[in-house]
């Protein structure tokens, strides 16, 4: 039985309002923060940075999702940690050497990740699934919230989740996948059926009036997979 975990993306809450956002999605049955950092540089957009992440740790009474888009990574992936990030993913495009920003990520007691582009191919993930504990897979470009689903992300899905589920029968370890842009209670099922198990969904659950509701019926979606 999979178990399925629901990661708000506090990039569509209300930014006057963090801490609160972030304890009433918590409160809502969240089982992770998704905090999606954005440079402007790799991506265009700006975001938060670690004093952001530190001032709503204290809120957020389950694991700190932390998203870098960002390029270079490494200094930051330091100051993430410090901050109270739990999982640290990046973008392989942004690291000169992959499998050293995934060996500082562990180093510093966090669970790490690779984040793979509508465009990047699975491939990236071959030679370093032993450094991995979730592989994140974008199904928008990244840069804004809001965005829709593109459905040939689908069938990446399920190339991945056939390569981390024979790495898994190899070594004992299961890796994560997660699914961020454009989920909804409307999809969420189809997604969990190609293979996620993790679901980043941001104006969906910020955008409405009761994020219980909202969260409770992807669970009932999840729950027919």
């Amino acid at each position: 039985m999979t178990a399925y975990r629901i990661a708000p993306s506090i990039l569509s809450a209300d930014f006057a309002r963090l801490g609160e956002e972030v304890s009433n999605v918590v409160a809502a049955g969240a089982d992770l923060i998704h905090f999606d950092v954005m440079d402007n540089h790799y991506v265009p957009n700006l975001t938060f940075g670690p004093m952001v992440c530190a001032a709503l740790k204290p809120y957020a009474a389950v694991p700190v999702d932390v998203h870098l888009m960002v390029e270079p990574v490494d200094d930051l992936i330091q100051s993430f940690a410090n901050a109270g990030a739990d999982i640290i993913t990046f973008h392989p495009e942004a690291g000169r050497h992959v499998d050293r920003s995934l060996s500082l990520i562990k180093d510093a007691g966090c669970q790490a990740g690779l984040v793979l582009n509508p465009a990047t191919p699975a491939n990236v993930l071959e030679n370093v699934l032993h450094r991995l504990d979730m592989v994140l897979l974008m199904s928008v470009n990244p840069g804004f919230g809001g965005q829709s689903f593109i459905p040939h992300t689908l069938t990446k899905i399920r190339q991945v989740r056939a390569l981390l589920d024979a790495f898994e029968a190899q070594t004992g370890k299961r890796i994560a996948l997660e699914v961020d842009g454009g989920i909804k209670v409307e999809n969420i099922a189809e997604v969990a059926a190609a293979g996620a198990d993790t679901f980043v969904a941001g104006s969906a659950v910020f955008g409405q009036p009761d994020y219980k509701a909202v969260i409770d019926k992807m669970r009932a979606e999840l729950a027919r997979v």
